[in-house]
């Protein structure tokens, strides 16, 4: 049974502190993105809801395809706002370019669009919700199971008339596993949702539409993702600005803090979405019993469960031969490949540079950085080294501290990232404020 949403939040905050204290439908055939609308969306997007996460049997090869869709309503994201919206499964690629699902929702506004051009949309992507099945985004805010915690910036975006296209990240679907933190997969996902909206039947709106980007935690490193993968990935979105809060930016700075301490469940997922995403890796061979039987629990928890159940797992009691974090990074894949070179390939900030530099990376809009002053998950190290490389790569960009920890920094930061998304939407220049510590 969901919790009330004030007993929710206060179970979240209190755990949060003391922890740290101690079928079969068909759906619509394949849409390519930005394909014609239909009039009516109840026509087309009929797929059961059991059929939004079920495997394919086969992918679309273009990124962004709707595979199903069903309309759908979204009971906790707060405010009654008057809107359509739809669970939707569309082609995405993984890490390696391989053609896969992935799930999520799509919402739109009844209030008529009175701004520039067409409705802006923005890419969501939720932060850390677990493993679990029952932990995806869409199945939350559809109300199926409550655990998540963002709904309330899902509804300040369509308070404020903008679409939103919410993915789950891959590894929602029946019998995978999320690969969380990998961040190609992640920004892939986040992009493709874009493409997939306005090919959803009755949406309303425009492929060439302005489009933000946003995710904080696991979201923030996401949506970072997709801005340095939006110029060669999908040059076709006319992305305006991205916003990326409490972004864990070095996953061994991350590691090494979270190994053995009260949010070491994070550290478990991570370990589990790094080695589904690259299976060319060892893993499953080197986890002794109580390994096996963590993993287990990671793959049935969503976020509290996750936190309370795993925290003060370390990585050397987990494994056969009681590895350190280093010991593994030197283990090599069928490929040739390291562990260390894997966990290296997800640092944010490298290979950046701004639009016509010749970087891996090129960034052609302004970023908007922030975190809490009180951070206790991800080490401010981090996620200040994030920022500082973004502004030594002349990106434009803006940074901003509030007085809160992992949790209430999300909301606290809820209104000034719509504001900021919303300039962005209305044309407004950006300077940034990397010249001030």
């Amino acid at each position: 049974m969901p919790w009330p949403r004030a007993k929710r939040k206060k179970r979240l905050l209190a755990l949060t502190a003391a922890v740290a204290l101690a079928g079969t439908g068909l759906g619509v055939p394949a849409l390519t993105a930005g394909a014609a609308a239909a009039p009516d969306a109840s026509a087309a997007c009929d797929a059961p809801d059991a059929r939004i996460y079920q495997v394919p049997g086969s992918v679309p090869s273009d990124p962004g395809s709707v595979i199903a869709c069903r309309a759908t309503a979204l009971p906790h994201v707060p405010g009654n706002v008057p809107m359509r919206a739809w669970k939707v499964q569309y082609s995405s690629k993984d890490n390696a370019g391989k053609p896969v699902a992935v799930s999520g929702t799509v919402a739109v506004p009844d209030a008529r669009w009175t701004g520039r051009g067409s409705r802006p949309v923005v890419a969501f992507n939720p932060g850390t919700l677990g493993l679990g099945p029952q932990c995806a985004f869409s199945k939350q805010l559809a109300g199926a199971f409550q655990d998540e915690y963002e709904g309330e910036n899902i509804a300040a975006l369509l308070k404020a008339g903008y679409a939103v296209a919410a993915t789950d990240g891959a590894g929602y679907l029946d019998g995978q596993t999320h690969p969380y933190v990998s961040g190609a997969d992640a920004g892939h996902a986040l992009l493709d949702i874009v493409r997939s909206a306005s090919a959803i039947p009755g949406s309303g709106l425009d492929p060439k539409t302005k489009v933000g980007l946003w995710g904080y935690s696991e979201g923030g490193a996401a949506s970072l993702w997709a801005a340095q993968l939006a110029a060669s990935y999908a040059p076709e979105l006319d992305i305006v600005g991205d916003a990326s809060g409490g972004v864990p930016g070095d996953l061994k700075v991350v590691a090494k803090s979270l190994n053995g301490g009260p949010f070491a469940g994070f550290l478990v997922d991570a370990v589990l979405g790094l080695s589904s995403s690259h299976p060319r890796m060892p893993f499953e061979e080197l986890m002794n019993e109580q390994g096996k039987e963590t993993l287990r629990k990671a793959r049935s928890h969503c976020l509290l469960g996750t936190i309370s159940t795993l925290a003060g797992q370390r990585i050397e009691d987990n494994t056969k031969d009681g590895l350190s974090l280093e010991q593994l990074y030197a283990l090599k894949g069928t490929d040739g490949r390291t562990w260390g070179q894997v966990v290296d390939e997800q640092k944010l900030g490298t290979g950046i540079g701004r639009a016509g530099s010749g970087a891996t990376y090129e960034i052609g809009f302004p970023v908007l950085q922030y975190r809490g002053a009180l951070e206790e998950v991800v080490p401010i190290e981090t996620e200040d080294a994030t920022r500082k490389a973004y502004c030594e790569a002349d990106i434009t960009t803006r940074w901003k501290v509030y007085p809160g920890e992992h949790l209430t920094t999300d909301q606290l930061a809820k209104d000034d990232t719509v504001k900021w998304l919303g300039d962005r939407f209305e044309g407004k220049p950006e300077f940034g404020n990397c010249l001030l510590p």
